[in-house]
């Protein structure tokens, strides 16, 4: 957003007052809020304020990775300190060592242990004995990549055949 008074520099303080009832809203440069007197005026960057939280967190930890930057974007374990953001999806598996502390402190989990979905059942970890759900929904996930691969190949007539067979297949394991 630009400044409101001199409409060339981008506006870093926002000064909203209110006198006899008034009320005025003002989105100024530094240097426009310096002329007008709002020079002690608390403000401050969100973007450095959680870089500086972030760095805090991520701060304590030494870079035991041989990378130095993200192969796909170029962003350094030190540019993720300081920003508290992550360059790309890359960076998550070439500074894996160096965030799994932090996101485990910060999270207090490393693996989704939340709400699933409406319909969808949570996966088993392991079956008791005489289960026999658990080849049933290998045999299910394995049909749906060969339907996923199957849609891919605009092939809709074997896609169709695959579903039907899941669908049976959910159906014994209800």
């Amino acid at each position: 957003m630009k400044c409101e008074k001199c409409k060339a520099k981008d506006a870093t303080t926002q000064v909203k007052r209110v006198i006899n009832g008034e009320y005025e809203e003002y989105m100024l440069c530094a240097d426009c809020a310096h002329e007008m007197g709002f020079d002690n005026v608390f403000s401050f960057d969100m973007p450095d304020m959680f870089g500086g939280l972030m760095k805090s967190l991520f701060g304590a930890l030494p870079a035991r990775s041989g990378a130095s930057r993200c192969p796909e974007c170029g962003s350094s374990f030190g540019d993720i300190q300081n920003t508290g953001k992550v360059g790309c999806a890359r960076c998550y598996q070439t500074f894996f060592s160096e965030l799994m502390p932090s996101i485990r402190r910060i999270h207090g989990n490393t693996a989704h242990c939340g709400k699933v979905p409406y319909g969808s059942k949570p996966q088993i970890e392991s079956p008791e004995k005489g289960d026999s759900s658990q080849p049933k929904n290998k045999k299910i996930q394995e049909l749906k990549a060969r339907q996923k691969t199957a849609i891919e190949e605009q092939n809709f007539e074997l896609a169709a055949e695959l579903r039907d067979k899941i669908k049976e297949l959910e159906g014994e394991n209800q």
